[in-house]
C-alpha cells in the first residue's frame, strides 16, 4: 500500500506538456426513448494531431442516483483523451441497467476511438466514487463487456477513485439492505477477484477521513487480490484527504497511465 502526501502529489503535476485539444459534446452512445436519449451521452476530449494516444473513460459519481458527466480540470492537457460518460440513474432504472449503460459506452469507445487517433490497446476505465465502482465492476466482472464482444482483459487498466469494493450502497438499497450494512454478492468488485486482470489501481482518501470505511474496503480488496496471486493490484491512500479526493488522485492516475502505456507493446508509428 502506498501513502501519498500532498507535496509528493503536486510536484509532478505540472510537468506534462500542453497541446491543442478538441472537445466533442453530447454524443449519443445509445438511442431509445426520451430518457435514454437524454442520459446516454458522452463527451470526448482528445489531443489534436496525435496518434495512438491513451484514452481514459471517466464515470461520474453521485451514488448511482445523481450526477452528470464531467472531465476533471486536472485531467486536461495531459496528453490523453478523456471520455466523460452519463448513464441513466436509480430509481428510474435498476442498477443493472446502469451497469449496462456503462458497458455500452465502453463499446462506443472501442468502436470509435481510432477514428480520432486513439489506440484500442490503450483504453483505461476510471471514475470517482460511484464511477469508481462502475469501473471496477466493468473491469472485473467480465459479463458486462462480453455482451458487447469486448474482453475486459484487453483494457489497459482500471483506476478506481474512492469506489466501493463491496456491493454498492444503492444496490443494497435496491435489495432492502441498510446502507451501513456491509454486503458482498455478485454486484461487488470483491466477488470478482481473480488472478489475471489488467492493472487495477485503487486510490482512496485517508482511512480516518474517508466515507463509510471506503479505505478499508479497498485495502481488503487489494489484500485478497494478492492472496489470489494477482500482481497487478495497487492501493494508494491520500493522507489528509477525505472522500473528496479527485484533485490529488489525478497525478497518480496520469503517472500510471503513462507508465502502463510504456509497457504495452504497440507500434506507435
Amino acid at each position: 500500500m502506498n501513502k501519498y502526501l500532498l507535496l509528493l502529489l503536486i510536484s509532478p503535476f505540472f510537468l506534462f506538456s500542453q497541446s491543442e485539444y478538441q472537445f466533442k459534446e453530447n454524443i449519443n452512445y445509445r438511442i431509445g426513448d426520451d430518457y435514454i436519449n437524454s442520459r446516454c451521452k458522452l463527451d470526448l476530449y482528445f489531443p489534436n494531431n496525435s496518434s495512438n494516444f491513451s484514452t481514459v473513460i471517466y464515470f461520474h459519481g453521485g451514488a448511482l442516483k445523481n450526477g452528470n458527466k464531467n472531465i476533471p480540470e486536472y485531467l486536461k492537457n495531459k496528453g490523453v483523451a478523456v471520455v466523460a460518460v452519463n448513464y441513466r440513474l436509480y430509481p428510474k432504472v435498476s442498477t443493472k441497467v446502469i451497469m449496462d449503460d456503462a458497458a455500452k459506452s465502453v463499446e462506443w469507445v472501442f468502436n470509435n476511438i481510432e477514428k480520432y487517433g486513439g489506440s484500442k490497446k490503450l483504453i483505461f476505465l476510471s471514475g470517482y466514487s460511484a464511477g469508481g465502482y462502475i469501473s471496477s465492476m466493468l473491469g472485473l466482472d467480465k459479463k458486462y463487456l462480453k455482451k458487447y464482444e469486448i474482453d475486459s482483459d484487453l483494457l489497459a487498466g482500471i483506476i478506481s477513485l474512492s469506489g466501493h469494493a463491496i456491493t454498492h450502497m444503492t444496490v443494497r438499497e435496491e435489495m432492502g439492505i441498510p446502507s451501513k450494512q456491509p454486503y458482498i454478492d455478485r454486484m461487488s468488485p470483491l466477488f470478482h477477484i481473480r488472478k489475471n486482470t489488467p492493472p487495477y489501481i485503487m486510490i482512496t482518501g485517508d482511512r480516518d477521513l474517508e466515507l463509510l470505511g471506503r479505505y478499508e474496503e479497498n485495502a481488503y480488496m487489494h489484500r485478497m487480490m494478492m492472496v489470489n496471486g494477482n500482481n497487478n493490484s495497487e492501493l494508494y491512500e491520500l493522507e489528509g484527504y477525505g472522500h473528496g479526493m479527485v484533485y490529488p488522485s489525478i497525478p497518480i492516475l496520469i503517472k500510471r497511465v503513462n507508465e502502463i502505456r510504456e509497457k504495452i507493446e504497440i507500434d506507435l508509428d
